[in-house]
């Protein structure tokens, strides 16, 4: 007899369908698992062996019969233990120990030796799969039911029944209809994040007043930052602390975060979603495939852990430079395509990039009170490190001073993250508001069609933008991203159109300098 179940197989963090056929003849006695399986999908053998055991049912080794196993479609790569469950039901489905509906139910789960069910990641995608495909409910581990709430997250119907089971015998029990399980429900309170305890809150920074309005521009419009000074100044501090100016996550935010951390296995047991934007920053020896993704098998890198939050790379020109060259692509498109022999395969990278360096290796150069040790030629090959079109993609340029000793003492009046964070979050929702019939989210992320509908600007105001261009001052790239940051300056002041003032701090911003 053959038998068919349904799970699913992660390809990035979309899934797709996969149709397990069990097929139990006569011959020798074997079990066999065909279709590109991966050394884990091979082992599930014994582990579906000795769960099968342990619920008192035949399991394939003790059968006179010749068990294949057949992971459909056959030229797709499979990976993981997330079949034990589909192939165990599967088996017991065509030695007909059991009988049970397999249609519309989408089955995942790792088996423990003892028959429990243990969590596997990319629950959630997997879940989203189930409902795109018009499957009526997914069994999963229990440890993943809360997780795979969130695909019922932007449908207040909760058309997807999320069953969630610790044991093959409860799985058994429920399909047979000997007990009946509550779907899963989302606790929408528990998404929200209430949490206003920062670590570092910008009111504790004293003084840099101009840096800290650039963070807050980057912060409103999702744009890159370069912090440039001496060491001791602070830029360290200061990109930390935008985590307690970031805004709110939006619904569709939260959803691909979750995929990204399940996929990692970055979620934690008590808290199995995203509610706070991420702070990522690796440290200056991490290698290529770390930051942007790869490996084997392919795993985001830290560019899409960042996703739609920040990512923060200190000591900027010490990262090897092909390193820093790979970020081209994803400063420029918002995602990461890793390509390999066999895969081809996108990440999302939509990030902030808030990047600080010394303006040479001793970070004295052109200090007005202390003397540079360093020759011309080593500040030289020390700015050589970023490359010109990797600094033609940063939106924003804030020279760090040193800050006084009175500023240090005196540090009244500052304003709160939290006072700068509703500013933020009124400009946020100006711009959901502008772009609510595309995909787009940030007026980063504009291309030159919303550019042109949004930025246009008054004859004075691009008189002064057509003299930095016909200077040479702005490349076609800095054009197009200079008109980015004034939309979002403006979005902050709640002008309608971007003033001459706007353009003006846009431009200023623009302006790299070494004191």
């Amino acid at each position: 007899m053959v038998s068919r179940v349904y799970s699913a197989v992660l390809r990035g963090l979309s899934g797709q369908l996969i149709e397990i056929e069990v097929a139990a003849n006569r011959g020798l006695r074997s079990f066999g698992i065909v279709g590109l399986a991966d050394k884990a999908i091979e082992e599930a053998k014994e582990r579906v062996n000795s769960a099968i055991k342990s619920i008192n049912l035949a399991p394939p080794h003790s059968q006179t019969q010749r068990i294949i196993v057949n992971l459909a479609p056959a030229d797709l790569k499979k990976e993981g233990s997330l079949y034990d469950l589909p192939i165990a039901l599967g088996y017991l489905l065509a030695t007909q120990q059991t009988k049970f509906q397999p249609e519309k139910r989408l089955l995942i789960g790792e088996l423990a030796l003892d028959g429990r069910l243990k969590a596997v990641p990319g629950a959630l995608a997997l879940a989203l799969l189930a409902k795109e495909q018009g499957f009526s409910e997914i069994i999963l581990p229990k440890d993943n039911s809360k997780e795979a709430c969130l695909a019922n997250l932007l449908d207040n119907q909760n058309t997807l029944k999320i069953i969630g089971a610790g044991h093959i015998k409860e799985v058994l029990d429920y399909i047979e209809g000997r007990v009946q399980i509550e779907s899963a429900v989302l606790d929408k309170d528990s998404l929200v994040n209430n949490i206003q305890d920062w670590d570092i809150d910008f009111a504790f920074i004293s003084g840099q007043t101009h840096t800290k309005r650039g963070l807050e521009i980057a912060a409103a419009g999702g744009h890159n930052i370069f912090l440039e000074g001496p060491p001791g100044t602070g830029k360290t501090l200061l990109a930390k602390a935008v985590v307690s100016i970031l805004p709110n996550l939006e619904p569709q935010e939260m959803l691909e975060l979750t995929k990204i951390y399940s996929l990692v296995g970055l979620l934690k047991s008590d808290k199995p979603f995203v509610n706070q934007r991420p702070f990522r920053a690796p440290h200056h020896t991490a290698s290529e495939s770390a930051l942007v993704g790869g490996g084997s098998p392919i795993k985001p890198g830290e560019i899409t852990l960042a996703h739609r939050g920040v990512l923060f790379l200190d000591e900027f020109p010490e990262f090897h430079r092909d390193v820093l060259e790979s970020l081209r692509q994803p400063l420029e498109q918002g995602e990461i395509s890793i390509l390999r022999a066999r895969h081809n395969i996108s990440y999302p990278a939509n990030f902030i990039l808030i990047a600080s360096a010394n303006p040479c290796p001793c970070g004295f150069h052109n200090h007005p009170e202390k003397e540079c040790s360093c020759t011309g030629s080593q500040v030289a090959s020390y700015r050589r490190k970023l490359s010109g079109p990797l600094m033609d993609r940063m939106d924003i340029f804030c020279w760090v001073n040193s800050v006084k000793y009175e500023e240090l003492k005196n540090n009244e009046g500052q304003a709160t993250s939290g006072q700068i964070k509703e500013k933020i979050q009124r400009a946020r929702n100006l711009q959901g508001q502008r772009f609510q019939e595309t995909k787009i989210l940030t007026n980063a992320e504009m291309n030159i069609p919303q550019i042109k509908q949004y930025c246009q600007l008054e004859p004075k105001t691009e008189n002064l933008l057509k003299k930095y261009v016909e200077s040479g001052h702005l490349s076609a790239r800095g054009y197009h991203r200079v008109l980015k940051v004034a939309r979002t300056i403006a979005d902050l002041e709640k002008n309608d159109r971007i003033t001459f003032d706007n353009l003006n701090e846009a431009l200023m911003y623009r302006k790299r300098d070494s004191n």
